[in-house]
């Protein structure tokens, strides 16, 4: 009975944090029938992205735990399937808003901030592009340099967000956002530099 709420309580959890960034911003927009739907929609798909990165660097700390109460392979394909879709429809979805006029970017947001998304947006996929050759020749060998690279495109997408995002420059997102960055980062430094040396 322990283990089935214990279960049950990180799989609620999971979709908590998933879940109340998408509806901070749903409850703070003003509808407006001209509104361009993908100026309204690119957002969500950031702040989905972002909070499912941050359950894959948790998880990576938890993973022989997780392993032994969850499906937890399963987990990971269905949220970097799902992280996959929001990598392309965020940014795709801003550049409609936009017209495909990259340049207006640059009137509209900080410059670093962009590039610091670019950067994790090109790492990330990057990532599930190698992904399928992780077993073969080069990428098995060096397997962990390409996993602790792509771990360093799940925490920019935070300083990303955190600069841009319009919902995280104020209020309790703002605070929840700064704990997944630092959590986070706690995480892939334990799953990449402590637990392989307590091994």
């Amino acid at each position: 009975m322990t283990h089935k709420i214990t279960k049950y309580t990180i799989i609620v959890g999971a979709c908590l944090a998933v879940v109340y960034p998408l509806w901070v911003r749903m409850s703070t927009l003003t509808w407006d029938s001209g509104a361009d739907l993908s100026s309204i929609l690119f957002p969500f798909f950031g702040l989905t992205a972002a909070s499912l990165l941050w359950l894959h660097a948790i998880s990576g700390a938890f993973e022989p735990w997780l392993r032994a109460n969850f499906n937890f392979d399963r987990f990971v394909q269905l949220t970097a399937g799902a992280i996959l879709v929001c990598l392309i429809a965020h940014p795709l979805l801003l550049l409609i808003s936009l017209g495909f006029k990259i340049w207006d970017l640059w009137a509209i947001y900080d410059i670093t901030y962009i590039y610091i998304g670019a950067t994790a947006w090109l790492l990330l996929i990057s990532y599930d592009i190698i992904k399928p050759f992780k077993r073969q020749g080069f990428f098995a060998r060096h397997w962990q340099k390409v996993l602790l690279i792509s771990n360093i495109g799940f925490l920019l997408p935070f300083l990303h967000s955190l600069a841009l995002g319009t919902d995280l420059q104020t209020g309790p997102l703002r605070a929840i956002w700064i704990f997944y960055g630092i959590t986070a980062t706690l995480a892939i430094v334990y799953t990449y530099g402590i637990r392989p040396i307590l091994k």
